[in-house]
């Protein structure tokens, strides 16, 4: 019998059982992190689940890569329309912070 490592919950892969987005497992694997890494950082995880998660993405590269690069341009999307709604804030806060900095 097949065992599931990785779900969809609310349009998000996730490990199964757990509330791990593979995002961030897939992130540690690309950045070099060894699976026992990986379960270190995450100890909700069991290191069978950190696996069955880096075993699912190798299966299905080509599809979650291009889950992560929506995910990506989702996220720049939503951080210039933060920037472009509150930039009266962030001028003000930039403003406040220069003239923290400046010897009086």
């Amino acid at each position: 019998m097949a065992k599931e490592y990785v779900e969809i919950v609310e349009a998000t892969y996730r490990v199964a059982g757990s509330r791990v987005s593979l995002d961030s497992i897939v992130y540690c694997f690309r950045e070099g992190l060894s699976p026992e890494g990986i379960a270190e950082s995450f100890p909700t995880l069991t290191l069978e689940q950190v696996y069955g998660a880096i075993a699912f993405y190798l299966a299905n590269q080509p599809r979650v890569d291009e889950y992560l690069q929506e995910g990506e341009k989702l996220s720049h999307e939503l951080q210039a329309e933060s920037r472009r709604r509150n930039a009266d804030l962030i001028t003000r806060l930039q403003r406040a912070r220069h003239e923290s900095q400046i010897p009086g």
